[in-house]
């Protein structure tokens, strides 16, 4: 399933939906909804989250199995640098290994302050580029440290993350370019809402690829699309997320809508993020796309 995944990222159109495992023992409820508005039907595979914001959730590695147990999809796991040390980071991608989840997205996580559990500590005993550096290792039937496993791990494919905005460009291209020499098949951006935004970050893609060596070049820029349906939404992404930028025009119409009534702010908010799904879709159908959990709204995006 995931030659077929990695066949169409490279050839046609892809699209993966994020899912966000709760705070529960329970992540059938989450397959159960999508099941229920046919969203296995829209997407070419789905991807699960590792403790977002540092708030303790289902684990991302048996949710990504669940989920390609029930749809036949394959799922892109997180992985967060955050919450493991070396030993952690193998010992997870060697169980996952065996169990099929062999598509993992590496990410060096949010801060341990940010956690709504007591005296949490990060690890962080790099940023993502070392599990990048891991699955390398694991492709090549070794440990981090050389030692040869007794069976050869099944492939593993690798995808990683860039901010979408940054003051200065030069400095997204040069993540890009480090995460392609890493051997990132994908790199998944941070939420858009500009083509003006969206051709920079392609352009930015295709300079970082020409500045890797021959053979690291086989990776995949994937825009990521978070519908916004709130005013507040817009304000909190616009002020409090860094490598984020919301337009002024979305703040304006929003602000203008939310004056009216609840239900002007949702259709204007919906219907500028479905008119910027589409026009990205329309000059590059690599798209993330990411509802935190309101799979409804990914319906009412994808249909």
């Amino acid at each position: 399933m995931f030659t077929q995944l990695l066949n169409k990222l490279k050839n046609s159109s892809y699209i993966t939906l994020e899912t966000t495992p709760g705070h529960s023992p329970k992540f059938s409820n989450v397959i159960e909804k999508l099941d229920a508005l046919g969203l296995d039907k829209l997407v070419d595979g789905f991807s699960t989250t590792d403790n977002p914001l540092a708030k303790l959730k289902y684990n991302a590695l048996f949710a990504a199995k669940m989920l390609q147990d029930r749809f036949d999809k394959p799922v892109i796991a997180t992985m967060s640098m955050r919450d493991r040390n070396i030993i952690a980071l193998q010992s997870d991608l060697l169980g996952a290994n065996e169990v099929d989840v062999r598509a993992i997205l590496a990410l060096t996580g949010d801060p341990a302050k940010l956690s709504d559990q007591p005296h949490v500590k990060g690890v962080f005993e790099s940023d993502s580029t070392l599990l990048l550096d891991i699955i390398s290792c694991f492709n090549s039937s070794i440990d981090y440290a050389g030692k040869p496993f007794s069976t050869k791990p099944e492939t593993i494919y690798p995808f990683g993350v860039v901010n979408s905005y940054a003051k200065n460009p030069k400095t997204l291209q040069k993540k890009m370019q480090k995460k392609i020499a890493k051997g990132a098949l994908g790199i998944i951006t941070q939420p858009v809402y500009d083509i003006e935004n969206t051709k920079l970050l392609l352009e930015l893609m295709e300079n970082a690829k020409q500045e890797c060596s021959v053979g690291e070049t086989d990776a995949t820029l994937i825009l990521g699309v978070f519908p916004i349906t709130k005013l507040r939404t817009a304000q909190f992404l616009a002020s409090h997320v860094p490598g984020i930028d919301v337009p002024d025009i979305w703040l304006e119409r929003l602000r203008r809508a939310n004056e009216i009534s609840i239900e002007e702010e949702y259709k204007v908010g919906f219907e500028m993020s479905k008119e910027l799904f589409e026009s990205i879709k329309a000059i590059h159908p690599k798209i993330h796309l990411m509802t935190a959990n309101q799979f409804e709204i990914a319906r009412d995006i994808l249909i």
